[in-house]
């Protein structure tokens, strides 16, 4: 009897978390940012809005997009494959200016801010004089 009782919340708990697999973001393939062509986006990420004239005066031009599971829960995660892809590119991230889910990256004489969300990130092209 309790070899059956012992069973059956084995064989419980195998039906639960069989259910239960982790959300990833998948990225298939990157093409270029419709605001800047040197900035790489996942090309499975849906573009959604386009900010100009934004109340931050440091920011020239920003476009957010949606790309399901990104940055996990609370945007808490920032996507490691996409910020090697960024790096791959040219693109070095400001560290000293990291602002919680806000990361900076360089290339040249161009600064982007990319703040990342559950299931969404917007990237922000940043002003010459920008102070950041």
């Amino acid at each position: 009897m309790k070899s059956l009782r012992i069973s059956l919340i084995i064989l419980t708990l195998l039906l639960i978390t069989s259910g239960c697999t982790s959300s990833t973001y998948e990225i298939t393939g990157y093409t270029s940012s419709s605001m800047n062509s040197d900035i790489p986006v996942p090309s499975n990420a849906k573009p959604l809005k386009v900010t100009t004239n934004s109340a931050n005066t440091n920011i020239h031009m920003g476009l957010a997009y949606e790309l399901e599971h990104i940055g996990g829960e609370q945007g808490l995660y920032p996507p490691t494959d996409y910020f090697q892809k960024l790096h791959d590119e040219g693109w070095i991230e400001l560290e000293e200016k990291r602002l919680g889910s806000v990361h900076f990256f360089k290339k040249d004489d161009t600064v982007i801010a990319i703040e990342i969300h559950e299931d969404t990130f917007d990237i922000y092209e940043m002003k010459k004089d920008a102070s950041i």
